[in-house]
């Protein structure tokens, strides 16, 4: 394990965190030789940077290491880059919030192994003082890692079974009941979108629904985007628009590490996880542009382009989960290529009925480092969605506020009353930065489950 809960110890080694900022006076208070060394090597405290200090010995003595104040990430780089050895956090310097500490060495050594086995873990440990706070670090840490797990998987080992299986393992952790609508019995209890969009594959779409804690606790909702593969359907994406297609089921990912906090924070919630899991395949009975799809909560949904398929079958997850009245309704999702365009791949959109909310939510990701940014319902834009045949099309007529024009569309579904968030989330790295390598990613997980222990925790 690469983070011990325990006190400090004199055998680990010291690791000195320092601010660019705050260098010149912790230089001017370290020994002359430990100036003279870090001055020679040419330490300037820039973040994700380290210096190696040695002793008397010619052993490692303590690490210097360059920090942004409020980085959660701060120890990311560490784990990586340092010898075998048991390590502390030095008295003297930055003191790092345990619970990001602990995620941070922690998924600084995470790496996706299912194909490749990783380097052998090493003996590269650090000592924190045990807490809550440390623990939940911990916990975030593999949520998050099982998360990126499950988006890396390639669409051949991640489909809409083991997609289920995901979520009864993570049940059965927690003492959850799952139950699953499988294939044609979908349309025999109402889910007739889900069935339309993955009819064509031969591997059975289904409706996952996971439930737990007091049924008389205020009802939490979260739902997650589950299409394991997106081909476009009928309106058939390229190549490259098909390369990452793995990832579309990344809105379940990060719904369902969100809920195994949840549940594992033991937070006073009646809680309902729902997944619709899909393959958007080509065949004869697939379903085609031009079709008008009927949906669970009675609207009939034009399709304007397969290839928006998301919003289809979210549609009778968001109308499923608002029957039961939940006093919150959350839904993540890759949804639209158009707020990656507006935010990039690093900055999750935010839709939310509450004004209010949806501020409060994007000052947390800031506070967090888990950033999502506020975009707005604008209702004007719903006569870009309105069909000449049907209820709605799940197409623009422009290729305008293309993010807008979906939360929308999901918005049609949701009853009047319910307070909602829509997060339209990209779920992968396409770089690697420091804990964060190239790949699949959770987002905005660790700021909802911040917002949701501020809600619920104190009551």
């Amino acid at each position: 394990m690469t983070v011990q809960l325990r006190k400090p110890t004199r055998s680990d080694t010291p690791i000195r965190l320092v601010t660019a900022d705050a260098l010149p006076d912790a230089l001017a208070s370290a020994g002359a030789v430990t100036r003279r060394w870090l001055q020679a090597s040419g330490f300037k405290a820039k973040p994700h940077t380290q210096a190696l200090v040695p002793g008397a010995d010619g052993a490692l003595a303590e690490v210097w290491a360059g920090v942004a104040a409020r980085d959660p990430w701060q120890l990311a780089a560490l784990p990586a880059v340092l010898p075998e050895g048991r390590y502390a956090i030095a008295a003297e310097g930055l003191q790092p919030d345990p619970a990001d500490a602990a995620m941070a060495w922690t998924l600084g050594r995470y790496r996706f192994a299912r194909y490749r086995p990783s380097r052998k873990d090493d003996a590269t440990t650090l000592a924190l003082p045990a807490g809550e706070a440390a623990r939940r670090g911990l916990r975030v840490a593999e949520a998050i890692a099982a998360a990126r797990d499950l988006v890396n998987t390639p669409a051949e080992h991640m489909g809409p079974a083991e997609l289920a299986h995901a979520v009864r393992a993570v049940a059965r952790t927690h003492g959850a009941k799952v139950g699953e609508i499988e294939g044609d019995a979908l349309l025999k209890k109402r889910f007739p979108a889900i069935h339309a969009v993955g009819r064509a594959s031969a591997r059975a779409p289904r409706l996952i629904e996971l439930t737990w804690g007091d049924p008389k606790h205020p009802r939490l909702a979260l739902v997650g985007k589950g299409v394991c593969f997106d081909t476009g359907g009928l309106d058939l994406k390229t190549s490259a628009g098909m390369r990452l297609m793995k990832k579309d089921m990344g809105g379940a990912a990060n719904a369902l590490a969100l809920a195994r906090l949840v549940m594992a924070e033991r937070l006073p919630v009646r809680l309902q996880l729902l997944i619709p899991a899909v393959d958007n395949a080509v065949a004869g009975n697939a379903y085609r542009p031009g079709d008008v799809v009927a949906t669970r909560a009675g609207l009939q949904v034009e399709i304007g382009n397969t290839d928006a398929e998301g919003r289809v079958i979210l549609s009778d997850a968001l109308a499923y989960a608002g029957e039961a009245r939940p006093e919150l309704l959350i839904d993540m999702a890759t949804l639209t290529g158009a707020a990656r365009t507006a935010l990039g791949p690093a900055l999750p959109a935010l839709f939310a009925r509450s004004t209010a909310l949806a501020r409060e939510l994007v000052d947390l990701g800031l506070e967090t480092g888990d950033p999502l940014w506020h975009m707005p319902l604008w209702a004007d834009y719903h006569a870009d969605i309105e069909s000449p045949i049907a209820d709605i099309v799940n197409t623009g007529k422009s290729g305008m506020a293309g993010a807008v024009t979906a939360a929308l569309f999901l918005q049609d579904f949701v009853p009047a009353g319910i307070e909602w968030l829509h997060i339209d989330l990209y779920a992968w790295n396409p770089d690697a930065r420091p804990g964060r390598p190239a790949g699949g990613e959770a987002q905005t997980v660790r700021t909802l489950l911040a917002y949701l222990r501020r809600r619920y925790a104190a009551r």
